[in-house]
C-alpha cells in the first residue's frame, strides 16, 4: 500500500506542478516547437523514471542497440500493463508519439503533455476516426517522429497474446520505417495482477532487430501482423524464465 501512496502523491504533485510548466512550455512553443517538444520528452521520461522507481521496478533491458537512432520508428510490443509505457516510454532515445486510447483525453493535464509528444488518442469504435489516426502518425514519422502502437487494441489480461490487427501495421508500411518489436514480461506482476497494490517486479524489456516491411518476401508482406506476432510471442516465450 504504501508503493501505492507513494506513486499516486507523486502523480499529483507532477500533474499540479505541470500546470505552470504548460504555461512556460506554450511561450516556448510559439517560438520554437522543437525546443518545446524536447523539453516536455526530458520532464516526462524524468516523471516516468520516477514512477518505476517508486514503484520499485527492477527493469533488464536487453537488446537496446537495436533500436535505430538516427531516423523514426514504429515501435510494436505486448500490452499487459499501464506500466508498459511507463517503462518503455522513459527509454525513447527521440522524439515519440504513443497510440493511446481517447478515454485518456478525460485527464486535461495528461492529454496535454501527450499532445506535447505528438501522441494521438484512438477512438476504437469510430472506423473512420481510426483511419485519420493512423493516416496521423504516417505523417508523423515521415517528419521524424516515431510512433508506438500496441497491435494488440487493448491491454490484454492474459500471458496469451491477442491477434495483431494488420492495420497498425500501416504506419510502417506506407511510410517506409523500420519495425522495433518490443517484448515485455512479467509488467502485470507491478499493478494489474494484485490490483490496488504496487508491488516490486522484475520486468524485463526487449527490444529486437528492426523489421523492413520492404525487404520481407511477398508472404511475410502480406501477413505483417502474423510476421511480428510470431517474433514477440518468441521472445517472451524465451524470456518467460527470466523474471
Amino acid at each position: 500500500m504504501l508503493r501505492l501512496i507513494l506513486v499516486f502523491l507523486f502523480l499529483f504533485v507532477f500533474l499540479l506542478v505541470s500546470i505552470p510548466i504548460q504555461l512556460v512550455l506554450w511561450i516556448i512553443g510559439k517560438f520554437n516547437i522543437q525546443a518545446k517538444k524536447h523539453a516536455s520528452l526530458a520532464i516526462v521520461n524524468w516523471g516516468f523514471r520516477m514512477v518505476a522507481f517508486l514503484s520499485g521496478v527492477k527493469l533488464t533491458v536487453i537488446g537496446e542497440e537495436n533500436v535505430p537512432k538516427d531516423q523514426a520508428v514504429l515501435y510494436i510490443g505486448n500490452h499487459r500493463s499501464y506500466f508498459d509505457i511507463v517503462l518503455s516510454y522513459a527509454r525513447v532515445p527521440r522524439l515519440t508519439g504513443y497510440i493511446a486510447k481517447k478515454e485518456i483525453l478525460k485527464v486535461p493535464v495528461l492529454a496535454q503533455w501527450m499532445r506535447n509528444l505528438d501522441c494521438l488518442f484512438l477512438d476504437r469504435e469510430d472506423i473512420r476516426q481510426g483511419l485519420q489516426v493512423i493516416l496521423t502518425a504516417i505523417d508523423n514519422v515521415k517528419n521524424g517522429i516515431s510512433m508506438c502502437i500496441y497491435p494488440e487494441g487493448t491491454r490484454n489480461s492474459t500471458d496469451v497474446m491477442l491477434p495483431f490487427h494488420k492495420g497498425s501495421f500501416k504506419i510502417a508500411q506506407k511510410s517506409g520505417c523500420p519495425i522495433v518489436p518490443m517484448t515485455i514480461n512479467n509488467s502485470g506482476a507491478i499493478f494489474e495482477d494484485h490490483i490496488p497494490f504496487i508491488k516490486k517486479a522484475h520486468v524485463v524489456l526487449e527490444y529486437g532487430k528492426p523489421i523492413y516491411p520492404n525487404e520481407l518476401s511477398p508472404e511475410d508482406k502480406k501477413n505483417i501482423d502474423d510476421y511480428c506476432y510470431k517474433i514477440i510471442q518468441e521472445t517472451y516465450e524465451k524470456n518467460q524464465p527470466l523474471v
